[in-house]
């Protein structure tokens, strides 16, 4: 299950890969050769395989709320605690024409969803 902006999509969910990326405020090497630099935080991001479904109308729901243009959305994903839900923009989305009879059904759907802000900061 996948829950974005609060809506629920019973999609089934295949693989998803976890990143913690430390974005830096500023770094630089010194003329030492020393790096300097003023950690922002531990950005925790998310790429998410969707499985294939016949439902069209769900999937072209979700494909819908995947490529809205907005700036954030609030996205659940599962962690080791059960669920976390952080604001995240879409940095991608892809899928590809699995089979076309009356209908187009798409498979490979992937997204990657970038946090808006540090899960864990410095002290």
């Amino acid at each position: 299950m996948l829950i974005l902006d609060g809506i629920s999509y019973d999609v089934p969910v295949l693989d998803i890969k976890r990143t913690a990326d430390f974005l830096d405020k500023h770094a630089g090497r010194t003329q030492t050769g020393d790096l300097r630099r003023e950690l922002l935080g531990v950005f925790i991001n998310y790429e998410l395989q969707i499985g294939t479904t016949t439902n069209t109308a769900l999937y072209q729901a979700l494909w819908d709320k995947l490529t809205e243009p907005v700036e954030f959305h609030e996205v659940t994903v599962p962690d080791e605690t059960g669920a976390y839900t952080f604001t995240a923009y879409f940095a991608r989305v892809g899928d590809e024409l699995r089979k076309e009879l009356t209908v187009s059904l798409w498979k490979g759907l992937t997204v990657n969803f970038k946090a808006k802000a540090p899960k864990r900061v410095p002290a």
